[in-house]
């Protein structure tokens, strides 16, 4: 078996995950919205202030956006801000996303994940909660999203990587 097999089945195996992760992610945007709908009639209708329902929001838009970076890498949904890669044709592109992956991606995401490893920590020991009377309790949970962030944009990170090979191997799934 040739070797672009081996990397497109890793690629396509990360590729189902980051799909799952993103169909696990997308009906919190749900909630999000009648929880914000919630706060602002509370609040505006009736002059009652929720602060756990407001920090909920603010817990599941945290949720939504550092969990769903990979997602939305694997989508190609990113940024990107080389006006060159355009003209490029697809080989020259796969070099880009492989470089750019190799030394940008890969390497700022492992910075986080091992940087953000003692601020957790530190968090989990003291089971942090909220700086605001009647808050939520978990603020340790919510530190937590960003070294799992980093770890999804790692693991896409390396399907992004397989993708590039197999371009370049002249095998391509897209």
């Amino acid at each position: 078996m040739h070797w672009t097999r081996y990397i497109l089945r890793l690629q396509q195996g990360i590729d189902q995950f980051a799909d799952l992760t993103g169909k696990v992610i997308a009906p919190l945007l749900g909630v999000m919205l009648i929880a914000t709908f919630c706060v602002v009639i509370s609040r505006y209708g009736f002059d009652i202030g929720a602060v756990k329902l407001q920090e909920s929001v603010l817990y599941l838009h945290s949720a939504v956006f550092m969990l769903g970076f990979a997602y939305t890498l694997k989508q190609g949904g990113h940024v990107r801000v080389d006006i060159a890669y355009q003209r490029f044709g697809t080989r020259g592109q796969a070099l880009v996303n492989l470089f750019g992956t190799l030394f940008f991606l890969l390497p700022m995401c492992g910075f986080i994940f091992f940087s953000s490893l003692d601020y957790v920590a530190f968090s989990w020991r003291l089971k942090e909660g909220s700086a605001e009377p009647g808050g939520l309790p978990f603020v340790y949970l919510l530190k937590t999203l960003i070294p799992a962030s980093a770890a999804l944009l790692i693991v896409q990170g390396v399907a992004e990587l397989c993708r590039s090979l197999t371009m370049l191997g002249g095998k391509s799934d897209g």
